[in-house]
């Protein structure tokens, strides 16, 4: 399965994190900006070459540190057409570079329309006979509150195509609780979105003994982490919210296992922009980002 893979350059690399690659033209240093602008103009495409750029000088200097990156489809998509191709671009590079890829789309929708989106992203779609696979990327986040037709595309296409998926289940953001904590009966709607996922999972174990199904549980819940931890057995985790959203190493401990696997945790503001912390020259991006990858694999793995 996908996730034995993810597992396996977790070990590889002994690093339990990932690169979020959410880049806005403003994170650019302006050397690059100043380069591509004065092509393309201040433009879509001068943005987006500017970001390419960015996102290339990134990967470079860390595909040999973290297993996996994450870009987030959104901070593409604001470009327009440019931006979808600048995200397509940048997953080719990264898989090139041997990285695991986790496309952060949070889709989701019912019948057909969520098998659409699962063939964007996880499957193949059929050209007058011919299978064309769309998006190359091991791995989509979902969004599960529309249930389980909404899911199973997803699953489905997971087992054909040994893909994985990572379930919004618990978020990092602040009013994440406004829904996620209500109870429903003795448990919290994350408890039980946990045992769908624990359901969907069914049939998807792999070697790791982990299933396609994974769960996004944000670092800025540590209590909520540990419950869901002895949920979710099977489930690998996706865990946002540490550095720039203000989750430590000791609040990722509980979506972890005591053998140290279990959760990949995500950076992406704190690695991207590490340049513009201390005396770093703008110039030094690549070499900032990735002296703040390594930093925070040791810290994860000093607790863990």
């Amino acid at each position: 399965m996908s996730v034995d893979l993810l597992v396996e350059k977790i070990k590889e690399k002994d690093n339990p994190s990932v690169a979020g690659l959410d880049p806005k033209v403003e994170y650019v240093p302006e050397f690059i900006k100043k380069r591509a602008f004065k092509e393309y103009g201040k433009t879509l495409k001068g943005a987006c070459e500017a970001i390419w750029e960015f996102n290339k000088g990134l990967i470079d200097a860390l595909y040999d540190v973290v297993p996996s990156v994450k870009p987030q489809s959104a901070f593409y998509e604001m470009y327009g057409l440019e931006g979808e191709a600048l995200l397509h671009r940048t997953i080719e590079y990264a898989k090139e570079k041997g990285l695991y890829i986790i496309l952060d789309v949070k889709r989701n929708d019912i019948g057909s329309t969520a098998e659409a989106y699962s063939k964007a992203y996880l499957g193949t779609v059929d050209i007058d006979g011919e299978k064309v696979s769309p998006c190359g990327v091991d791995c989509v986040t979902v969004n599960p509150y529309l249930g389980t037709d909404g899911i199973l595309p997803f699953v489905s296409d997971c087992k054909k195509y040994d893909k994985a998926i990572f379930a919004l289940v618990k978020t990092s953001n602040p009013s994440s609780g406004e829904l996620q904590d209500l109870l429903n009966g003795d448990r919290h709607i994350y408890e039980r979105v946990a045992e769908c996922v624990n359901k969907w999972n069914e049939g998807t174990i792999g070697k790791s003994g982990y299933g396609a199904v994974g769960a996004v549980v944000g670092a800025t819940y540590p209590e909520q982490a540990a419950v869901l931890r002895g949920l979710m057995k099977n489930s690998y985790f996706l865990v946002p919210g540490y550095g720039a959203q203000g989750g430590g190493a000791k609040d990722v401990k509980n979506s972890f296992n005591p053998d140290g696997l279990g959760a990949i945790v995500n950076s992406s503001r704190g690695i991207m922009c590490a340049y513009k912390k201390g005396d770093w020259k703008e110039e030094q991006f690549a070499e900032a980002a990735r002296a703040e990858a390594i930093r925070m694999r040791d810290e994860l793995n000093s607790v863990l």
